[in-house]
């Protein structure tokens, strides 16, 4: 098969006309989500077509290499990010089908003052925190949704919630991979473009907690609740900038979602919000009116969630349940920690990667050629067999349905083996049209960006001179929006970032940084987010309530950051820089 370059003027020899035309299948997927109300692999598959077409008849790419670009992205999408939604869902489902899942609604009960509005903030942003810093690509989502689910949160509002939560910690995501891929392709260190992103998105990730009040409660929220969260977001935030800039960039997430936690349980012990039962009383009504219209949880294990004014003294938590309750997410914690950390004696981050089996994807590796007419890395498929976060949970699950069917505390909490290990095909089965929306997705990015359709949209942005420091967020926003990684955007358009703003007379370190951080927002739009939040409260097909739901704090949330670059880029606050 012949080879091929990708263009960013392929149309007519015009970067403009291409990028154009690159943008309508993101154009047709997002307006078949937000105005026809399409499923999402409805609006998936009908994008992926556009950009089949576009791909050949717009960009002269060779059918056949389209197609196999196409097959390569579905591959991504079915592992690792397919495989870490089943993994995490099944998970939830060991736990709620021991019954399990009440002990863990009492924990929270008694970290959070009992105001359900607190809890959620705890699991979804400081808990969630965490597990992005260790897992990312999908994870976090997946597994606190489910725990809001389980403290009594209607699912349309458990899973905005989380999405929303899930932009505070991206940047320094899974170990700050995004930070250090971009870095690996610039002319940067790791350390110089944390430090730049240390000073912008935790602007942003302060009043993340307020923002997720109010979509929990609305302005009562808001006013009965607001200290705990100020403090929780000031918090996360400083410890963010810190560390990002003075400690280990690689470990910001870390410990900024573990100090915040912390500080937010004990500035509980000294205030109390203000008319908790009220709200949960809401908040089980909504719940209790989207069960009567039809809806249930996912899975054949789950039940009722309970109150703590229907516990019984039999119910009554004590140090053994609660550390049972919580025992699932120690496992994930520490087990995802010695994979990403553990260096002393053994280093097992390294040892693990190199079990790592790549695949020069057949015929595409050696017919798709960059500017210089040298093979693309992008076409090497890195299957990640050990040390996906998919396998690190199903690790975990298996460990936690071993220790849970051994301690049944007399019966109460009854679990088999062989229920546990069953529960992962019924899992994958209930998961299947989210499966199938990812695989669209993943399929329409990896055309798209072999094509040079999302280049060219980037090259076009990047042509607009000294307002290029106001759009520069926007890349990263498209790229994230397109493939669901903040890490997949940078390696789209960090380069092309750091060239533009050398070309623009823009300091090139902070338009890198603003890519990362655009890459933040965009996450929260991206169809694969969307597929896994749906998918996690047994919405599957229903993305595009999500969507509108989460479109207008993703478009606002990247407004801000927009002006906040490019201020940074003129004296005004520039003197944030380091």
């Amino acid at each position: 098969m012949e080879s091929f370059t990708p263009s960013t003027d392929a149309v007519a020899g015009s970067i403009t006309l291409s990028a154009l035309l690159a943008l309508v299948p993101l154009l047709v997927f997002f307006l078949l989500l937000a105005l026809a109300k399409a499923k999402a692999y409805v609006a998936g598959a009908w994008a992926l077509l556009s950009a089949l077409l576009i791909a050949v008849l717009g960009f002269g790419m060779p059918a056949g290499l389209v197609l196999l670009s196409a097959t390569q992205g579905a591959a991504f999408g079915l592992f690792p990010v397919v495989w870490i939604i089943v993994m995490a869902v099944w998970l939830y489902q060991v736990t709620v089908l021991s019954g399990r899942f009440e002990d863990l609604r009492r924990v929270f009960d008694a970290v959070g003052g009992g105001d359900l509005r607190v809890q959620a903030i705890l699991v979804a942003f400081c808990f969630g925190g965490l597990l992005e810093a260790l897992a990312g690509f999908g994870a976090p989502v997946a597994i606190t949704v489910t725990m809001l689910l389980a403290l009594g949160i209607a699912p349309v509002r458990a899973a905005t919630a989380v999405l929303v939560a899930n932009t505070a910690p991206v940047a320094f995501g899974a170990l700050a991979i995004p930070i250090t891929t971009a870095a690996n392709l610039t002319n940067y260190t790791g350390e110089e473009i944390a430090s730049v992103v240390g000073r912008q998105t935790p602007l942003l990730a302060f009043f993340i907690p307020l923002v997720l009040l109010f979509i929990l409660d609305g302005a009562r929220g808001l006013r009965d609740c607001w200290p705990v969260a100020l403090v929780t977001g000031v918090v996360f935030s400083i410890t963010q900038f810190l560390c990002s800039n003075y400690f280990s960039y690689e470990l910001t997430d870390i410990v900024a979602s573990l100090i915040a936690m912390v500080v937010a349980v004990g500035f509980l012990r000294l205030w109390h919000p203000r008319n908790g039962e009220e709200a949960g009383a809401r908040m089980k009504t909504e719940l209790a009116a989207a069960r009567a219209s039809g809806w249930t949880p996912s899975g054949s294990g789950s039940s009722s969630i309970g109150t703590a004014e229907s516990d019984t003294a039999a119910d009554r938590l004590t140090p053994g349940r609660a550390w049972m309750a919580l025992f699932p997410y120690v496992t994930v914690i520490v087990i995802f920690g010695v994979v990403n950390l553990w260096r002393w004696g053994v280093d097992i981050p390294e040892a693990l990667a190199r079990t790592n089996i790549k695949i020069p994807w057949p015929v595409l590796h050696d017919a798709l050629l960059d500017s210089s007419g040298q093979r693309q890395s992008s076409t090497i498929y890195n299957f990640e067999w050990l040390i996906s976060p998919g396998t690190l949970l199903l690790i975990s699950g298996l460990i936690v349905a071993l220790v849970y069917s051994r301690f049944t505390d007399g019966g109460r909490y009854p679990l088999a083996m062989g229920t546990a290990v069953a529960e992962i095909g019924r899992t994958a089965v209930r998961m299947s049209s989210a499966a199938m929306t990812i695989l669209a997705v993943l399929a329409l990015a990896y055309v798209m960006n072999f094509s040079g359709q999302t280049v060219s949209i980037g090259t076009w942005l990047a042509g607009t001179g000294a307002f290029f420091a106001f759009l520069s967020p926007v890349l990263g926003w498209i790229g994230t929006a397109v493939t669901g990684s903040d890490t997949s955007a940078n390696a789209l358009f960090a380069k092309l970032q750091e060239t533009a703003g050398a070309q623009a007379g823009i300091d090139p370190k902070l338009m890198v940084a603003a890519n990362t951080g655009g890459g933040v927002m965009g996450k929260l739009i991206s169809p694969q987010n969307l597929a896994i939040g749906a998918a996690a409260v047994n919405m599957s097909g229903q993305e595009s309530v999500l969507f509108r739901k989460v479109l207008g704090w993703s478009v606002g949330l990247l407004l801000i950051l927009c002006v906040i670059v490019f201020l940074q880029s003129t004296p005004v606050l520039g003197w944030m820089l380091p």
